[in-house]
C-alpha cells in the first residue's frame, strides 16, 4: 500500500530522472526520512547524489562545514537556517537541488520556543522556496511523516516553477 509520502517521492523522483537532475538533503527533525523516501525509489541512483541528518551543531559542521561564525545572526529551526542548509547541501554534492528540514518534532517543542510540529523547509536550485509548517501536534512520528511530506510538496513546486 502507497502513502502518501510514497506518492510524492515517487513524482518528484519521476520529475528529476526526466530532467536529468540531482538532489542533495539536509534534514534535522525528519530524522531522515526524507531521504529513505526518495531513496525508496526505483532509479534513485539516477538523482540522489546525498544526505545528512544534520540534528546538532557538530553534525552541522561536521557535514556540511556550517561554522558558528555561518550561524551569526541566525538559530535553528528557522527558515534562513533551512535556507542555509538547503544551499550548501546543494553545493557540497554539487546537485541541481538541495532540499533541507530544520523543526521541532515533538512532543514537547525546541528551546527557541517553536511549538512541537515546527519546522522550516527550503529548497535551493533553479527555483528557490522557503516555508515554514506548524502541524499543531505533539506526536513525534506523525511530526517526521508530514514535515517529509511537505518538504518534498515544496520541492514538487520549485520543480514547476524552473
Amino acid at each position: 500500500m502507497s502513502t502518501e509520502l510514497d506518492e510524492v517521492a515517487g513524482r518528484v523522483a519521476a520529475r528529476l530522472i526526466a530532467r536529468r537532475e540531482t538532489i542533495a538533503v539536509a534534514e534535522s527533525s525528519a530524522g531522515g526520512l526524507l531521504s529513505a523516501a526518495l531513496l525508496a525509489v526505483p532509479g534513485a541512483s539516477r538523482y540522489f547524489l546525498g544526505g545528512a541528518v544534520v540534528y546538532t551543531a557538530t553534525a552541522r559542521e561536521a557535514l556540511l562545514g556550517i561554522s558558528l561564525d555561518d550561524m551569526a545572526g541566525m538559530r535553528s529551526s528557522s527558515e534562513p537556517y533551512a535556507r542555509l542548509l538547503a544551499e550548501r547541501s546543494r553545493i557540497a554534492f554539487q546537485a541541481s537541488w538541495g532540499l533541507a528540514e530544520t523543526g521541532a518534532a515533538g512532543p514537547t517543542g525546541n528551546r527557541y520556543g517553536d511549538a512541537a510540529g515546527h519546522s522550516c523547509l527550503a529548497i535551493s536550485g533553479p527555483s528557490s522556496r522557503v516555508e515554514t509548517l506548524e502541524t499543531g501536534l505533539s506526536d513525534r512520528a506523525a511530526n517526521m511523516r508530514l514535515f517529509a511530506i511537505q518538504a518534498l510538496a515544496l520541492l514538487e513546486q520549485a520543480l514547476d516553477q524552473a
